[in-house]
């Protein structure tokens, strides 16, 4: 079948009106369109059904059955969606019995098919009292479909049932059936008709004249998007009137006892043939779920950019839940945080745009498993609570007092959702309304996002806060060992040494505990003596004695005492004649001493050692090579911190402080150079030491 789409009857002015007209009808049809789609649907067995009408532009839908939501819930499509226009330019029943086998391309790749895939229709038109086709009513199918004479004459006569006889009343069914709110005025500015969605909305029964109150009340009602009351001279309808086109403006509906709606709002004139005004009209879109999405996103950010500058968990509480309510319209929110040391939930603060007197409100400790607070406590699950004054769930001492502190306060609605980091429960934020909530789902996952984010920043500051608990522990550690061991050391140590050369009347057995005594002394001595140096070097009450030192040359000699000392040891240098550099010649011979040491010790036996030092215009590099048992991935940077031995080392019961590499990289530091760990393929380790040529910082 080959379809034509006439322009001439799609955009003929006279066509248009009639479509206007209908659109723009006041009076009102007992039956609902949606319902006489639905019964086409029934009569024909097809899966879907529509009454549409068409303008220049768009295909609008005034009554639908089962049509896919990206098409029915805007109530209206791009014409490149419709076959209605096909059937408004013939002015007769079009069909296709199955669409992707059309020869017209056209039809074989139309949207419908492409998209949804609609393979059959069948569409009669609509016409107005004057005969005019205006849109059609049209069935659909998934399945090629062999249409009958039969199911067109039913179609036909349906929609005959529907032909516009009076424009006014049939177009208020138009009206009636939209979810969009749609109101008019005259030309004086009195409103004449609202449709079912704006009376619902304002408290108003749905059918009959409208009561005398209604247009004082709409007004009252209105507000604008920064919370103001809007004047009738300021609300969209009346701006139409005056000869203003309105294109997509939020208005607020602030209607006592009930949440706070948000319409995005659009409102034309109603110009006569002469181009005068004879009335205006609005229509509102509830966009309330949208417009909080967004402003949500907004406050995620604005709760970042408080926690990124605040270094307390108490600091940043108050500003982050100003934040929150805000954003939700609510007038209070409490967070509360689960105390590490009691394990009892506590207000860790809270924030009030009531301006109320707090009244034993906030502060309340939680009761585990009761109230909402102690409930998503208890359960590590968001509590919702959208009627407190009908909860018939909290029924203990404790919730029924908390409950009326609620109510005296005027809260109606109570959201609590976990705090966690991980699988970590950490706390819970509670936030309150005035009003009764729908929506919780929404609302839950936007206040879990911010709660995600409180967590992971709670997480992070008890992290701090223990990592420098743990680093004062690890300083009064080091100064106890330093200066209240070292004096007794120093006196076992000397006593040891006496004896060990005076063992010429002693047997062997106690010649040996001699020697090991003066051995281990001083090893406890030489650990005694890294601590000071490490925390000196760390206050900087220790400073480097800087001098020209020969680099090549005080490695050379690391190495030489490090072959005599060390049984099987294979060592390769490839050392310069002499590189020079400003530094502190003992500081840096610690450094290579110990990272010698570090590679003789876990190398096995015969292994070789290499040791280069090469310089290019700004550093000298100093890389130790060995091939012995590497350390494991991650723990790469942790091996400089103090005490911290590689998990392969301490399995393997290698004796060790874990101070050397801390030292060495103090020193370094000092040095104003850098020192890094990498593996050394297939097996081993390699330390790299890199010191600049002119000479640490302040030197």
């Amino acid at each position: 079948m080959a379809v034509v789409l006439d322009e001439a009857v799609l955009t003929d002015p006279v066509r248009l009106r009639a479509v206007d007209r209908a659109l723009l009808s006041l009076p009102g049809r007992s039956t609902p369109l949606d319902d006489t789609a639905r019964l086409v649907a029934r009569l024909l067995h097809t899966p879907m059904a529509c009454v549409t009408l068409i303008s220049e532009d768009e295909e609008l839908f005034v009554g639908e059955h089962a049509i896919p939501h990206e098409l029915s819930l805007p109530r209206r499509a791009p014409l490149s969606y419709s076959v209605c226009k096909y059937v408004v330019s013939a002015d007769r029943a079009i069909l296709s019995r199955d669409m992707t086998g059309e020869t017209d391309e056209v039809l074989s790749r139309h949207l419908l098919v492409v998209e949804f895939g609609i393979r059959a229709f069948l569409g009669v038109p609509v016409r107005d009292r004057d005969g005019r086709p205006i849109g059609s009513l049209t069935v659909f199918d998934h399945r090629p479909r062999d249409w009958t004479g039969e199911e067109t004459d039913i179609l036909t006569a349906v929609a005959d049932t529907i032909r516009v006889q009076d424009d006014s009343a049939f177009h208020t069914t138009l009206l009636e059936s939209m979810e969009a709110g749609v109101v008019a005025c005259d030309r004086s500015g009195r409103i004449v008709y609202a449709n079912r969605s704006v009376r619902e909305v304002l408290g108003f029964g749905p059918d009959g004249p409208l009561p005398p109150e209604f247009e004082t009340e709409a007004y009252r009602l209105l507000t604008t998007p920064d919370h103001r009351p809007m004047s009738p001279a300021e609300s969209p309808l009346l701006r139409a009137l005056n000869g203003e086109c309105v294109v997509s403006e939020d208005v607020l509906i602030r209607r006592p006892g009930h949440r706070t709606q948000i319409f995005d709002t659009s409102a034309q004139p109603i110009l006569g043939l002469t181009g005068d005004a004879l009335g205006a009209v609005a229509v509102a879109h509830e966009v309330t779920a949208l417009r909080r999405v967004e402003r949500f996103r907004n406050c995620h950010i604005a709760v970042q950019h408080v926690l990124q500058g605040a270094r307390t968990v108490s600091e940043a509480t108050p500003e982050l839940l100003r934040a929150v309510t805000a954003t939700l319209g609510w007038p209070a929110a409490e967070l509360y945080l689960i105390d590490e040391a009691t394990g009892l939930l506590q207000s860790a603060g809270h924030w009030d745009s009531s301006g109320l007197d707090p009244d034993g409100f906030f502060g309340h400790t939680p009761v585990h498993g009761q109230g909402i607070t102690g409930r998503a406590w208890e359960s590590g699950r968001p509590v919702w609570m959208p009627d407190l004054s009908l909860s018939t769930d909290l029924r203990t001492a404790h919730e029924r007092e908390r409950v009326e502190i609620c109510l005296r306060r005027g809260v109606r609605t109570a959201l609590a959702v976990p705090v966690r980091d991980g699988g970590t429960l950490l706390g819970v934020l509670t936030c309150y309304a005035g009003t009764q909530e729908y929506e919780p789902d929404l609302l839950t996952v936007l206040l879990d996002g911010v709660a995600a984010q409180v967590g992971v920043f709670v997480a992070q500051r008890r992290a701090e806060e223990l990592s420098r608990q743990l680093a004062r522990a690890q300083a009064d550690f080091v100064d106890l060992v330093g200066h209240e061991l070292r004096t007794p050391l120093t006196s076992i140590t000397a006593n040891a040494a006496l004896l060990a050369e005076e063992t010429s009347g002693l047997d062997a057995d106690s010649r040996h505990m001699v020697e090991s005594v003066a051995r281990n002394a001083g090893t406890l001595q030489r650990i005694a003596d890294t601590l000071l140096d490490l925390a000196g070097l760390d206050a900087g009450h220790l400073e480097l004695d800087v001098d020209e030192v020969d680099l090549a040359a005080l490695l050379s000699d690391a190495v030489t005492e490090a072959r005599r000392t060390a049984d099987r040891l294979t060592l390769v240098t490839e050392l310069p004649a002499e590189l020079r550099l400003p530094g502190d010649a003992e500081r840096l011979r610690q450094v290579v001493d110990d990272l010698l040491l570090n590679a003789v010790r876990y190398s096995p036996p015969g292994e070789p050692v290499h040791v280069t030092l090469r310089a290019d215009d700004a550093m000298a590099d100093l890389c130790i090579a060995d091939h012995g048992i590497g350390t494991p991935p991650g723990e790469h940077d942790r091996v400089f911190d103090r005490f911290f031995r590689g998990s392969n080392v301490r399995h393997q019961g290698t004796p060790g402080s874990g101070l050397g590499l801390s030292l060495a990289r103090a020193i370094v530091l000092l040095h104003g150079g850098t020192i890094r760990l990498c593996d050394n393929r297939p097996s081993g380790t390699i330390v790299c030491v890199r010191l600049p040529l002119a000479g640490p910082p302040g030197v």
